[in-house]
């Protein structure tokens, strides 16, 4: 049985979000809270396997709670969020502090979609229960870079990203596409943050993300790299050492137009489960540049990629997988592994550094 306490001050996203919980026989809600202060005291008292956190409370606010639940007692903890700026702000900080994912807020809504959000809720829930989480602050020792015996993966002090260096000559591959949902958004910053300014690649992103999170996602992004981090408008030349956001809602495509790579942003195909969908993006990529690409398949619930880098493979693009031990949720990268198209599986830490050398082989 998976124990969860439900922390909010709406009385009725409290009832809401229990009710949906217990829809399901494998989860069970043992306390609610309505404020961070009296979350932390029923969470230190129950010690349950899942938290789902507002942010706007009273007395102790969800930010504040979430870092005392990192430092005291980390386990996996879904932030409830308003689906506006400032709610996509908040929820991209908590994000950054160890919350493993969100849910959206507007459950008040009467709507054909309460159906889907009380199954994702659900599955979410049951996905990150697996998994062990630890707080941020929780570093491997610093080694100094180039001492003997140290991996790739080796960590570096907190704030400091470790930089993948730059290489000579021109690369066999200009295009990357990454797709990536549940957990992703700390995952996408890690790999992103470590590549160097002069990147000899466009870099084409599919994250699960709703339309009011994936413009402050690119911009947040673009504050911490050395590349440039935009969410993808419509004309756009895929430009390299440029990361491309697609915006929540719309799939993006890359087209050759008047001889230059453009992305191409599309509500098309409507019936797409997702929207990003990162088997519309993958498949895109691989028809229009075949061998120069190289797709990526980063933390994730579902398959969402598998066939469209079925189609990036078939085209001789590469394929790469995060690694299990390193995902929130090892879906998506299981099925491109699963399905014996993954020619490259590295820990989330590594990813960075295996993209740039996967451009030049």
């Amino acid at each position: 049985m998976i124990t969860v306490v439900v922390v909010d001050d709406s009385a009725f996203m409290r009832k809401a979000l229990s009710s949906m919980l217990e829809k399901d026989p494998e989860i069970r809600v043992v306390a609610t809270a309505r404020d961070g202060q009296e979350g932390l005291e029923l969470i230190r008292k129950h010690n349950p396997d899942v938290v789902t956190l507002d942010i706007e409370m009273p007395r102790m606010d969800g930010l504040t709670a979430l870092r005392h639940i990192m430092m005291e007692m980390p386990r996996p903890v879904l932030m409830v969020s308003s689906l506006t700026v400032e709610g996509a702000e908040a929820t991209l900080k908590a994000l950054e502090l160890g919350a493993v994912d969100f849910i959206p807020k507007q459950l008040s809504k009467v709507s054909l979609d309460i159906v889907k959000i009380e199954e994702d809720l659900q599955d979410k829930v049951k996905q990150i229960s697996r998994r062990r989480v630890v707080s941020p602050r929780a570093v491997r020792p610093v080694r100094p870079a180039g001492a003997a015996g140290v991996s790739a993966g080796a960590a570096v002090a907190p704030g400091v990203p470790r930089m993948v260096a730059s290489r000579a000559g021109r690369p066999l591959r200009d295009v990357v596409a990454i797709g990536v949902s549940t957990g992703g958004p700390p995952a996408v910053q890690k790999v992103l943050s470590q590549l160097p300014a002069d990147f000899p690649a466009s870099i084409l992103i599919a994250q699960h993300m709703p339309a009011a999170f994936t413009g402050p996602f690119a911009k947040r992004l673009d504050g911490v790299c050395k590349i440039k981090v935009k969410e993808a408008e419509p004309g756009d030349k895929a430009m390299p050492g440029t990361a491309y956001v697609a915006p929540g809602g719309k799939h993006i495509r890359l087209e050759l137009r008047g001889g230059r790579m453009e992305i191409i942003v599309t509500p098309e195909p409507a019936e797409a489960l997702y929207k990003p969908s990162a088997n519309v993006l993958m498949e895109s990529v691989g028809n229009l540049v075949g061998r120069r690409a190289l797709g990526v398949i980063l933390t994730g619930m579902g398959s969402d990629g598998a066939e469209g880098m079925r189609v990036l493979k078939q085209k001789g693009g590469r394929a790469f997988a995060q690694s299990d031990a390193t995902c929130v949720v090892y879906g998506m990268p299981k099925a491109i592994v699963d399905a014996g198209l993954a020619d490259e599986i590295h820990d989330i830490d590594d990813m960075a550094e295996a993209i740039m050398a996967g451009l030049y082989k």
